[in-house]
């Protein structure tokens, strides 16, 4: 019960915030710089050890599992044209160790519903979600932090930060029972409070890790609007059952759902790119320059 070895990534959301662009392309393989952001989600699982990839996909997700997969015909042209460099990069976007599953979510029916759909490939044991939405660069990666903290205490685990009182609108906020560092026990978690009602600043991002009986109290969860099934809701529900901690970590977290968020990302990313970064930072200096007029 203390090693992750499964991570679940629900992809089946259409993507209408980014509207034209996501009409025919998942919103998941839209790409920072050059790599898409599901890519970006199944690395930081890789680093945290895990093997086991479970993507919940729906209609016009098969993109991603082509990604995924083996391009016979674009490895044999970069073959030929002595691309070595090219192909490697190719060949290894995932490790030969790590496998993929692929589930379809009949419908959108929530993020609850969605992890209720891999029940039956991750069985009776703990695993990581990934929402790809939210990219969040960490040093180590905050999935490798949140794995490290679940070896320690073999609790489910949520990852949280602090955002603006104003902003409680926009997230599930926890309620805390105790503090101790950058750990924190769970005493309740609400959907979206108004900043008058919310029991604390922290909200909950997409990284979780949680044991096997999220599923009974996923079950037991009524649908909301829209016949939605809300994970949050099952947190909330698991509580009676188990203790849960909230892992306040280490990192710069963007909001890829939002095209401000997408924007700062690949901003972000470039100007860390060694193939892009020097060149960007003049265009930046001459923008600002021409702005300053």
């Amino acid at each position: 019960m203390s090693k992750i070895n499964k991570a679940v990534f629900p992809v089946a959301g259409m993507g209408t915030r980014f509207l034209p662009a996501t009409k025919a392309s998942p919103k998941e393989m839209m790409p920072v710089v050059d790599k898409p952001l599901i890519q970006y989600a199944v690395e930081e699982a890789v680093a945290a050890g895990i093997t086991e990839m479970i993507f919940v996909t729906g209609r016009n997700k098969r993109p991603i599992e082509d990604h995924f997969d083996k391009a016979f015909e674009l490895e044999a042209e970069l073959e030929q044209r002595g691309r070595k460099q090219l192909l490697q990069m190719v060949r290894n976007i995932i490790p030969r160790r790590v496998s993929c599953v692929y589930i379809r979510q009949p419908q959108a029916l929530g993020l609850g519903h969605a992890i209720l759909c891999a029940e039956s490939v991750i069985g009776n044991a703990p695993f990581a979600v990934v929402l790809a939405d939210d990219l969040i660069d960490g040093d180590p990666p905050v999935l490798r932090q949140m794995t490290a903290v679940f070896e320690r205490h073999t609790r489910s685990v949520v990852a949280v930060q602090k955002v603006a009182r104003s902003e409680t609108r926009q997230y599930g906020i926890v309620k805390l029972n105790s503090r101790r560092g950058t750990q924190h026990r769970i005493a309740g978690i609400v959907e979206k409070p108004a900043p008058s009602a919310a029991p604390s600043t922290l909200g909950v991002v997409g990284r979780y890790i949680l044991t096997p009986r999220i599923f009974h109290h996923l079950r037991r969860v009524k649908p909301g609007t829209g016949g939605e099934i809300q994970l949050t809701d099952g947190i909330a529900s698991l509580l009676t059952d188990e203790e849960v901690l909230a892992c306040e970590f280490s990192g710069t977290r963007y909001d890829c759902g939002s095209k401000v968020g997408y924007l700062k990302a690949n901003l972000a990313f470039a100007l860390k790119h060694p193939e892009v970064a020097a060149e960007l930072r003049k265009y930046m200096k001459t923008m600002v320059a021409r702005f300053k007029r």
